[in-house]
């Protein structure tokens, strides 16, 4: 259980990219990941995921990631199959699954045709917002299987404590004019 601290480097990834958000900060890189591309007349993945918010994201989990890897108790809790690899690689690859864990909910959502930042009042709608609150952790266990496999169990108790922590920052973050809505 531990190694649920793991996930702690996440938080890297708003902490970077929230001000480049609130400042539109790297306008160049403001781009679409999926470039506009059109797939059965819906886009792929949206104006959302971009290119700034990818590389942002990514470089403030290897960023946090580093940091805390200076912290013997943090790195302690870790598995030692990922405290033997290096907190660089260790970082890129929570990183690139932090982000590559969003993207197929967003794909998702582009078939159902439910616009960016907006959910469905039914009980799909429920459950993607639920997915979507914790698809990261599917992310990571996947980018981190060359460095260590995460057992199926540990992937399931972090996937409802991120989702949980996910969705009470959402409502933060709602109540101080951060987003549209709570979740």
């Amino acid at each position: 259980m531990s190694a649920l601290w793991l996930f702690l480097a996440v938080l890297g990834a708003p902490i970077l990219h929230a001000p480049v958000l609130r400042w539109d900060l790297l306008p160049a890189l403001k781009r679409p990941l999926d470039g506009g591309r059109m797939l059965g007349g819906r886009r792929v993945l949206g104006d959302n995921k971009t290119w700034r918010g990818a590389l942002c994201m990514t470089a403030g989990v290897v960023l946090a990631t580093v940091v805390l890897w200076r912290w013997g108790w943090w790195r302690d809790q870790l598995p030692a199959a990922v405290r033997a690899s290096s907190p660089v690689v260790v970082g890129l690859l929570i990183g690139l699954g932090t982000v590559g864990g969003e993207l197929p909910n967003s794909f998702l959502k582009r078939r159902l045709d439910i616009a960016p930042g907006t959910r469905r009042r039914s009980i799909g709608g429920v459950a993607l917002a639920l997915l979507d609150q914790g698809d990261l952790v599917l992310g990571i266990w996947v980018c981190l299987l060359p460095v260590w496999v995460m057992p199926v169990w540990l992937a399931a108790i972090a996937f409802v404590a991120i989702a949980a922590v996910h969705a009470a920052l959402n409502v933060v973050g709602y109540a101080i004019g951060a987003r549209a809505a709570p979740v």
